[in-house]
């Protein structure tokens, strides 16, 4: 694996320290991110299994959960489940770093909530990026009108929340700005292509089918039936609108 180059180092260098919370159990691994995170910059809080690691996340509020899926005790799909399911934690960057390569296995992860999915081995220097890319629009502003809504659906860009029918929605970062755009361009067809540029614009490692898990997510958090939405309408063979409904 190659070390990453002080060109990636001096990028984190200047930012606050986001705390990383890695959850594996190979400790020769877990000693290798260790080093990487905490010379760019970053705070870590290493792992060997899940049990303690809602409870320490409920304290310490990591900005980011990075996840082995074959772990001691619970996998890491399970322990993905669980987090987005804690209030608290809900909306917590999720990122996989496993050996399991299939695409079941990463369209899962993405389908439980998770942000990114990295097959091990991995690239010191893309792992940096892809951290990077999902931490990013956290600290940048958001774009367009503040308060958006539209009947029972709240879409605040000032707290990045997402109500329905008063009650907040959770949402990962990735999910309210992919629901932002669709509704600040809203009546309007966009690609795959177009939302992956909009939303991922700096991380190309994501792949027009990860848009598909997305918008499936965030049918079942705002949809009263997913399977006929009237929000989030799909345009087979080209993309998908958000419709403002009568």
């Amino acid at each position: 694996m190659d070390p990453p180059s002080q060109a990636d180092l001096s990028q984190v260098r200047d930012a606050p320290r986001p705390l990383i919370f890695v959850v594996e159990d190979d400790s020769d691994i877990a000693g290798l991110l260790g080093n990487i995170f905490r010379s760019s910059g970053f705070e870590v809080q290493s792992f060997a299994e899940g049990t303690s690691v809602i409870s320490e996340g409920m304290r310490l509020r990591p900005d980011m959960f990075l996840l082995d899926v074959m772990l001691p005790d619970i996998d890491g799909f399970e322990l993905c489940r669980r987090i987005r399911k804690t209030t608290i934690l809900a909306a917590t960057p999720i990122i996989f770093l496993t050996a399991r390569t299939s695409e079941n296995d990463r369209v899962k992860g993405l389908e439980l909530g998770g942000d990114d999915y990295i097959t091990k081995p991995f690239s010191p220097r893309e792992l940096l990026a892809r951290v990077r890319g999902v931490l990013r629009p956290l600290r940048q502003p958001l774009p367009e009108d503040e308060i958006l809504r539209f009947g029972e659906l709240e879409i605040d860009a000032l707290s990045m929340t997402v109500c329905l029918r008063g009650q907040t929605v959770p949402a990962t970062v990735r999910e309210f700005r992919l629901l932002q755009h669709l509704a600040n361009h809203r009546g309007r067809v966009l690609t795959r292509d177009q939302l992956l540029e909009a939303v991922w614009n700096e991380t190309p490692f994501v792949t027009p089918r990860s848009i598909d898990v997305y918008i499936r997510r965030l049918r079942e958090k705002i949809e009263v039936d997913s399977r006929h939405p009237k929000y989030l309408k799909t345009l087979r063979g080209i993309g998908y609108r958000f419709e403002v409904p009568k």
